[in-house]
């Protein structure tokens, strides 16, 4: 299968999972994966032969049940129950995108040999992922801590032909789904259930999400400030290298160099100047956009460690002949990243905000709300204020949950990340961030238009007139909500190369 990826031991990045994705590439198994998988059964089988002592959620119960020891007839039914009893999502559907990305790090996961699953259970998972078969999945009910445990009992409910799909464009009963794939309801064996309930997956899932739209929109987030700068009529010289070699964070350094390079061959920028300082949120965005671009860095990073990692509980090692029960499926690094990223990304949004707020205020020979007849016409008047409630909602919203903890499972599990809300969050924090830059960018577009004949840079140029077969000109007043969505939709379908 060549249009295929290997799920094996080499690292899983970022930009493959968005290669994955966006080429639509099936999954498969290495040789190397069968076998770690097969031989963890296969140890785990003959441990529980000749082991007469309990070992937690193998022959136990789960939880503050941990004590409770389970006959070896019964295991099967253990598994099984475990994972109906915890599908207990509510709320909201996760987003189908993000579903897939949930099956494609289950499978990673269990690919490493330490989880002791069956091999035909991550083989009917990848058939799942390689069919479209997307479990429904809801996006309230996991403290991030004991694994993303309801999230993850949805996501495998389908084995068990429960539960409910989404499959050639149609909600259906999965049993039915199972039937028409001519399918058989997988058999839990002894841990299974526990290894497929057990996991970070579902914030996993959610931060590689947003963490590649964090991305394209960190780099969007130049370009329209630099195409807001030109409509000012603002300054380059705070964009000079020199500035920040003394000053030497890699974000701001490349934020910096950015602009530049966006703004390279302008008439406009090249224009006289009548003013000595620009405001902040013009001046300032190497400064800004570069610590938000460090703090997407870091977050990367930890994402990178988590979806290469083994995150259920407890964990075989065959070498070593132990199995350890610990915590590895306890979200506390990814939620305080999570926390983390909101808050970079609310900053981005907030910023943006402020120089479309400029733009509009009448100042630097642009006309009051970027539109000739001011007073008949209000022009972009209404979309600041829309975009200002939007900036304050992300500062609500990047408020951290990572802070917060809740005593569950009678006490057997003190202390939990609260990481599922902070992914859900931050979500919607980066939903927000598109619609602030794209009403930025409506108002940029519009404010450089009364800077002509004067033309900008190539590059904006052609951007400009991109954008301007989906926006036009606003001459007269008119629904500007249309324009908004239209906005949006153009950046999110702009191709950008993440690196």
């Amino acid at each position: 299968m060549e249009h295929s990826h290997y799920i094996s031991s080499e690292v899983l990045t970022l930009e493959v999972i968005q290669e994955i994705i966006s080429q639509n590439k099936a999954l498969a198994l290495s040789e190397e994966a069968k076998v770690n998988i097969q031989n963890c059964r296969t140890y785990l089988d003959k441990k529980m032969a000749s082991h007469d002592g309990p070992i937690y959620g193998i022959n136990t119960g789960f939880g503050s049940l941990c004590n409770v020891i389970i006959s070896n007839e019964n295991l099967s039914q253990l598994q099984e129950n475990l994972v109906k009893s915890h599908a207990c999502g509510t709320g909201e559907e996760v987003p189908s995108e993000i579903v897939k990305i949930m099956l494609l790090l289950k499978i990673q996961s269990l690919s490493y040999g330490h989880s002791g699953v069956q091999l035909v259970t991550v083989e009917r998972l990848i058939d799942f992922y390689n069919n479209d078969i997307l479990p429904i999945i809801y996006t309230q009910g996991s403290l991030g801590a004991s694994g993303d445990l309801a999230p993850l009992a949805h996501l495998s409910l389908p084995l068990l032909g429960e539960g409910e799909v989404y499959f050639e464009g149609f909600r259906q009963p999965s049993k039915k789904v199972l039937e028409k794939m001519n399918w058989q309801p997988i058999v839990m064996q002894s841990k299974e259930g526990l290894a497929l309930l057990n996991g970070t997956q579902f914030m996993s899932a959610y931060g590689c999400y947003v963490l590649l739209k964090a991305m394209k929109f960190s780099y969007f987030a130049d370009v329209v400030g630099a195409i807001s700068l030109e409509g000012f009529d603002g300054r380059i010289e705070p964009f000079n290298e020199l500035i920040h070699f003394i000053r030497p964070h890699k974000g701001q350094i490349e934020t910096a160099q950015q602009i530049k390079d966006l703004l390279a061959g302008s008439e406009i920028i090249a224009k006289e100047k009548q003013h000595v300082q620009d405001p902040y949120s013009f001046r300032c965005m190497p400064q800004v956009h570069g610590a938000s671009k460090d703090t997407i860095d870091y977050v990367k990073k930890v994402f990178k460690t988590e979806i290469n990692s083994v995150t259920d509980n407890p964990n075989i090692f065959i070498e070593s002949d132990v199995i350890i029960s610990g915590g590895n499926f306890h979200g506390q690094p990814l939620a305080l990243a999570l926390d983390f990223l909101a808050i970079a990304l609310s900053e981005l949004g907030s910023i943006s905000e402020r120089r479309t707020y400029q733009l509009i205020s009448g100042l630097r020979g642009l006309p009051a709300f970027l539109v000739d007849n001011p007073g008949l016409n209000s022009g972009f008047m209404i979309p600041q204020y829309t975009a200002a409630s939007i900036a304050s909602q992300n500062k609500q919203l990047a408020t951290p949950v990572s802070v917060d903890s809740i005593v569950s499972s009678n006490g057997q599990e003190d202390h939990v990340s609260m990481g599922a809300n902070a992914a859900t969050k931050c979500l919607r924090v980066m939903e927000n961030l598109e619609r602030i830059l794209a009403i930025e960018l409506m108002n940029a577009s519009q404010a450089i238009e009364f800077r002509r004949p004067l033309q900008s840079s190539a590059f904006i140029e052609m951007f400009l007139k991109s954008y301007r077969e989906e926006v036009p000109f606003v001459k007269e007043d008119r629904i500007l909500h249309y324009d908004i969505e239209k906005s949006i939709a153009f950046l999110n379908s702009f191709m950008v190369e993440l690196e």
